[in-house]
């Protein structure tokens, strides 16, 4: 039974003596204390020495693979003997497999064979001869070295740095485009102000004064490449007329050179926008269908990698970004913010002002997901940023709708909400308001208000006979009760005087009688109140004839009263 043991210094071949003590391994530290001990178990046979860093690191880079190195597959032709069949005992059970498969030998890796190697390496030193310790120690740590190297440059945890420093050169690139631009445009504004109004596009101004230079050739030159025909024949009348004073060729030549640096910055600006994206897209391609290739990068950017952005929470990818924001809120105990730099992603920007919070916590958990699927996913599956983005359109429209209406849930319960809450409501202008034409005036509603009650009055009147002839024989005992008491006024009164003030006061009472009849009798209807009024005006002319009867009276009052004295003399 042979043991392949992998050092940094090259590969060793142990022949295993006693094969009893990897049945119990237990106590088998205490077989390897001491060279001695350590010898009469195991033996070397051969060990192939690594020539130099490059093939070690090479072997080392194939062991972690699990695939078989060049310098291995010699040593084991030369020293492994196919026709015996012997058992090789492997640590990495990857290797034993690979190894399996190309020299069909029996490859043994289990934890009593880990064991093993624990207690060889403790014995390394004697049991490999002529192998200084020191020399062994400095080839480890060039070994070390050279395969941190050879992973930080390989890894995929660390490509994503290139996209960290290329966000930030293009955030670099947009403060400077915007500074020289800036500059051009007030130092050029000198010579020509009326430029600068119109010719709004930034790289266009750089290209139209790098072909014009000074005012006075504008008219000579052609801008048809760079401007549309409307705002090239104004610029042409506008440099005709211009305010701007009068600069040297010496002016002009620095102005054409920075121009140059504007549009140098903004070829570059661009090529390093698609060099971005198509990183982003190799990198993190879920991410960047769902937030965009910017907020992607500046949200990696902002956690160091893709892997810590992965290990923050939803919570967290929300507000990153707004940092400053959040504690001061949190020291002032305010209202904490809802988003950071996720708010510039397309899906926030389309929403209203009330939804965007809403929405960024939705973006934030989904974003979440795809990037521990772009992050720790083997398969780079592409499909769930495209899932989660057409869900997110489906929801900001059911909120931007103004319908609360559940997504997740029962039918039952959705086609409740769309029976009794989806009522679609149809407003229409009204007509009538458009029109100029005089209004009825409100004497001629009151009076057509007032024929139509008379009609529901005798509606009712057909409807209820019997109520309205109750109705009458009240009417007419209360007038009958009125024309008594008028009776008795006229016997009880003695002077002519109290008679016309009674006859006077009787109208009163007649009206008075009348709102008695209307407060008992609401209901009774205006045709009734007619005849009511017709029956008091007969007996007020009864009353008048009483008036006209009283100037007669008098006067056989006093013959009477003179009779009287003529007796009382006698």
């Amino acid at each position: 039974m042979l043991v392949l043991f992998e050092t940094p210094a090259g590969y060793a071949i142990f022949k295993l003596l006693d094969e009893k003590k990897l049945e119990k391994t237990e106590n088998l530290y205490q077989s390897f204390e001491t060279p001695e001990a350590a010898g009469k178990i195991v033996k070397l046979k051969h060990f192939e020495k690594f020539t130099d860093t490059t093939e070690a690191l090479a072997a080392t880079t194939a062991a972690v693979e699990g695939k078989l190195s060049k310098s291995l597959k010699k040593v084991l032709k030369s020293h492994v003997d196919k026709d015996l069949q012997e058992q090789l005992l492997v640590a990495d059970a990857k290797l034993g497999s690979a190894i399996k498969e190309k020299f069909s030998l029996q490859c043994l890796s289990n934890t009593n064979v880990q064991e093993l190697m624990r207690c060889i390496r403790s014995q390394l030193d004697s049991l490999i001869s002529g192998l200084p310790k020191k020399e062994m120690t400095a080839m480890a740590l060039g070994l070390a070295h050279s395969l941190s190297r050879y992973k930080l440059k390989f890894s995929p945890d660390k490509v994503d740095t290139m996209i960290v420093q290329a966000v930030s050169l293009l955030d670099d690139l947009d403060k400077e485009l915007n500074n020289y631009i800036m500059r051009c445009r007030e130092w050029y504004g000198w010579h020509f102000p009326e430029l600068g109004k119109i010719v709004t596009d930034n790289v266009a101004f750089a290209k139209t004064v790098k072909i014009i230079g000074t005012r006075e050739n504008t008219a000579t030159s052609d801008l048809s490449d760079i401007l549309p025909e409307e705002v090239e024949e104004k610029v042409k009348e506008a440099a005709e007329i211009s305010m701007g004073t009068e600069i040297s060729e010496e002016d002009i030549l620095n102005i054409i050179n920075l121009c140059d640096q504007v549009i140098d910055i903004t070829n570059y600006r661009t090529q390093l926008y698609d060099y971005l994206k198509a990183r982003m897209v190799a990198m993190a391609p879920n991410l960047t269908i769902l937030v965009g290739e910017l907020v992607g990068a500046r949200l990696i950017s902002h956690a160091g990698s893709l892997i810590n952005l992965a290990k923050h929470p939803a919570s967290t990818v929300q507000i990153l970004g707004a940092e400053k924001a959040l504690f001061r809120a949190l020291k002032t105990k305010k209202d904490t913010p809802k988003y950071g730099l996720i708010y510039h992603s397309m899906l926030v920007g389309q929403s209203s002002t009330k939804n965007k919070g809403k929405m960024s916590r939705m973006l934030a958990a989904k974003a979440s997901l795809c990037t521990r699927v772009d992050a720790l996913g083997e398969d780079g599956n592409f499909s769930l940023g495209p899932e989660h983005k057409a869900k997110l359109e489906a929801r900001l429209r059911v909120l931007e709708e103004g319908n609360n209406r559940r997504i997740s849930g029962t039918g039952k319960a959705k086609a409740m909400f769309e029976k009794y809450q989806g009522k679609s409501e149809i407003k229409q202008y009204p007509e009538a308001a458009d029109s100029t034409l005089p209004s009825v005036s409100k004497r001629k509603r009151s009076e057509s208000e007032n024929v139509k009650e008379e009609v529901k009055i005798e509606e009712v009147e057909m409807a209820t006979p019997g109520s309205s002839k109750k109705k009458k024989k009240k009417a007419k005992k209360q007038e009958e009760d009125i024309e008594e008491k008028e009776e008795a006024q006229e016997v009880v009164e003695d002077t002519p005087k109290k008679k016309k003030k009674k006859v006077k006061q009787e109208p009163m009472d007649v009206s008075v009688g009348q709102e008695e009849i209307e407060a008992e009798d609401g209901s009774v209807k205006k045709k009734k109140k007619k005849k009511v009024k017709q029956e008091l005006e007969e007996s007020t002319s009864e009353s008048v004839e009483v008036k006209e009867e009283v100037p007669g009276d008098p006067g056989s009052e006093k013959k009477k009263k003179k009779k009287k004295k003529s007796e009382s003399s006698e």
